[in-house]
């Protein structure tokens, strides 16, 4: 109880010092470029898959993309063919992603919105609500993601695995993960277009989420005692997840951004940043 005491304040206090002012450099910042809601899912998907390695290619990476995919991408994804899809990312690469998985990925993304209407409903094929948390959504939606490419004759490579990570094969599922933090939790960072309001069934409480776990957030989770596993898996970010419900049930996932932000930025977790508001 101690340790609860003494950390959430800190927690809280980062969570409150992180706002939208210093979303860069972060993937999320494409979403807050879009109003509709349709284009916020795509991008944030889109966006997820190519969150990986140093925050710089990342960036780079995505503002080609969304470059090409202009002020609707939503309704330009849905409408191309397949040889525009080729045309446009066929030279598109990023670090083990080849331009034939990222033209993969554009393919079952432009079958996904044709058939489902949206990424959320795809998903929501596969949601339990009894379940404690999303592994088992996870695993579901990428079956079918996996079946959509069969049936499109789309080669399942190295690549599109990685896109399409299996919690039940110990992966963290750092990106998917992500992806859902923004598409459920709301406040001026996250968008809340999947949440679950009062009355409603076709959403999610976010306190089924489990946090996206990376390089950052695993050694600074380590050194607070937050997890004592030493792999990043699935495991560890359960483990990080029930140790967060403890500082905040209902949202423990909330801490997602300060926490990573602090390990890219190098700065100290015990020394509190400029307060957010005066």
């Amino acid at each position: 109880m101690s340790r609860i005491i003494q950390l959430k304040p800190l927690l809280e206090h980062h969570y409150n010092a992180f706002d939208r002012t210093k979303i860069s450099p972060d993937p999320l910042q494409f979403l807050h470029k879009f109003k509709n809601e349709k284009d916020i899912e795509i991008i944030g998907f889109i966006s997820s898959v190519f969150a990986y390695g140093n925050v710089t290619q990342i960036i780079n990476i995505l503002n080609k993309i969304t470059a090409f995919l202009g002020r609707h991408p939503h309704k330009k994804i849905k409408e191309l063919n397949n040889d525009e899809i080729k045309s446009l990312f066929k030279n598109i690469f990023h670090r083990f992603y080849t331009g034939k998985d990222i033209v993969s990925l554009f393919i079952i993304l432009n079958r996904v919105l044709n058939e489902f209407g949206s990424v959320k409903n795809l998903f929501m094929k596969g949601y339990d609500d009894s379940q404690p948390n999303l592994k088992i959504p996870i695993k579901s939606f990428r079956e079918n993601i996996l079946l959509i490419a069969k049936a499109n004759k789309i080669q399942i490579t190295p690549g599109i695995l990685f896109m399409f990570a299996d919690p039940y094969n110990g992966s963290a599922c750092k990106r998917m993960n992500l992806f859902l933090r923004w598409m459920v939790r709301k406040d001026e960072l996250d968008f809340g277009l999947w949440a679950s309001p009062s009355g409603r069934r076709d959403g999610i409480p976010p306190s089924k989420l489990i946090i996206p776990v990376d390089t950052h957030i695993a050694q600074i989770c380590r050194s607070l005692n937050i997890t004592k596993r030493k792999n990043i898996s699935w495991l560890m970010a359960e483990e990080i997840t029930e140790n967060l419900k403890k500082f905040d049930p209902v949202d423990p996932v909330k801490y997602d951004f300060a926490v990573c932000h602090i390990g890219i930025r190098g700065l100290n977790f015990n020394v509190n940043p400029a307060k957010r508001r005066s």
